[in-house]
């Protein structure tokens, strides 16, 4: 890697750590912790990169960017921030930086990031959403994860285009208000909004009145895998008669497409039309490490409409992320409010915790799959619950043998009851030997009735 790279940023560790990583690279680095530095060292042309941080104690390094693309077109410019955010993740990508990592992140990532940048010429792009952004801060897409930022990349890079969205996970993901946030950011955001359901659908002039209230703004079908076929056919039929001034095309959906389009349970053109760009939320157990940061959200949100401001004692935090919940982002939302509303101390005790999470319904994830989830997602579901029913402390020693006699057990006697007892048929049908088989049968005292196999 060669090249002088600007770094700005107001934490000195992480100015030592990409002097000594960059310089053991190959690279010239100037380091402050002064974005009047930093600008004044674009002006007189230096560095072939730059790397900032948003928050300085002189300004916002967001702010700076389309200064720096006015004095050096084509300079790029990697933005990190502590502020996990949707809207960061936007404001980044509008003013045009090169590349966006939230804080902490991973210092090879970075540097990858860095000689990439280096060899690639920054491209002109569109000027910048002038969008509030106090307007976005309440939206609960808040989290530094993996699968978060590469969401919100992706939401920043398809939300002025033309194609159609589908925003698919499971219930409580924040579907909804992620196909809300695209139009809202979008160049569309003052033409209107609107979300056509199976019942606006189910009447003659349904979709003629979807198409005048709409106009060219944006058109979300809300869990378009639950509508009937009827349904289905008429939007197939809608979206065929769209001409140059279309409304922009959404949809959301807590069931697998894929499974019900091979199944015959949803239309393969549909399929087609809606999916141009597929957006993956993912649940809330699959994120646990934003846990911690969205509760924070959601009490500070509560502070603002008058409640006491409240917090997670550190037990109460690890009870928290070893939780299932079932209704992902949004059952979080809901348990924050209850505590913030009942309780009385500043700190949530593990206690408070137990009592709220112990009176709601311990229920699977609706993903939508049905019958055609894989065996293993099935067991996974299971297992992440008997862990969870242990509060976070570890299951009894001997979880191994337990399981595998659970599993054995069914499957078998449903194997032995569809060859009819017969032991060798039943043998061969699990690809094992006879006297294993038969061992396993005494072991696990399974009834073995001869009988007569009408198949």
């Amino acid at each position: 890697m060669d090249g002088t790279i600007l770094v700005a940023d107001d934490d000195r560790t992480i100015r030592t750590v990409l002097t000594q990583a960059l310089t053991r690279a190959g690279c010239k680095v100037h380091a402050t912790s002064s974005l009047v530095t930093l600008m004044r060292w674009v002006e007189e042309g230096k560095g072939d990169l730059v790397i900032t941080d948003v928050v300085m104690p002189d300004g916002n390094g967001l702010d700076q960017l389309p200064k720096i693309a006015k004095m050096r077109p084509g300079l790029p410019v990697i933005v990190i921030s502590a502020q996990n955010t949707i809207m960061t993740a936007i404001q980044a990508t509008e003013a045009d930086a090169y590349d966006y990592l939230p804080k902490p992140f991973d210092l090879p990532d970075l540097m990858k990031r860095s000689a990439r940048a280096l060899d690639v010429k920054r491209r002109a792009r569109s000027a910048r959403t002038e969008a509030p952004e106090e307007q976005y801060d309440d939206l609960p897409l808040v989290g530094r994860t993996a699968g978060m930022q590469g969401l919100y990349r992706l939401i920043a890079r398809v939300m002025n285009a033309d194609l159609p969205v589908l925003i698919t996970g499971e219930s409580g993901t924040g579907k909804s208000l992620i196909a809300r946030a695209i139009h809202d950011l979008s160049d569309r955001r003052t033409l209107p909004f609107v979300v056509a359901t199976a019942s606006d659908l189910s009447a003659m002039e349904g979709p003629a009145t979807l198409i005048s209230k709409v106009r060219n703004g944006t058109l979300l079908f809300d869990e378009v895998g639950d509508m009937s076929e009827e349904a289905q056919a008429r939007i197939v039929r809608m979206l065929d008669s769209f001409t140059d001034n279309a409304p922009r095309v959404m949809a959301t959906s807590q069931a697998d497409l894929t499974h019900k389009m091979e199944n015959g349970g949803f239309r393969q053109d549909l399929y087609y039309r809606l999916g141009g760009v597929t957006l993956s939320v993912p649940s809330l157990r699959e994120r646990v490490e934003d846990i911690p940061l969205l509760a924070e959200h959601f009490f500070q949100r509560a502070e603002r409409e008058g409640l006491p401001l409240r917090r997670f004692a550190s037990a109460a935090v690890d009870l928290v992320r070893a939780y299932s919940w079932p209704g992902n982002v949004r059952q979080l939302e809901n348990t924050i409010r209850r505590l913030a509303i009942t309780g009385g101390e500043e700190e949530v005790a593990r206690a408070e915790v137990e009592l709220v999470l112990g009176n709601q319904p311990a229920i699977e994830p609706l993903t939508g799959g049905g019958d055609t989830d894989k065996l293993s997602a099935s067991i996974e579901k299971h297992l992440r619950r008997y862990f969870d029913l242990h509060g976070g402390q570890l299951p009894p020693p001997g979880l191994y043998q337990r399981i595998l006699r659970e599993m054995e057990t069914p499957l078998l006697e449903i194997a032995l009851d569809a060859t009819g007892g017969n032991q060798a048929k039943c043998a061969d049908l699990l690809g094992i030997n006879r006297n294993t088989l038969r061992k396993k049968i005494t072991d696990l005292d399974i009834r073995v009735t001869r009988r007569r196999k009408l198949m």
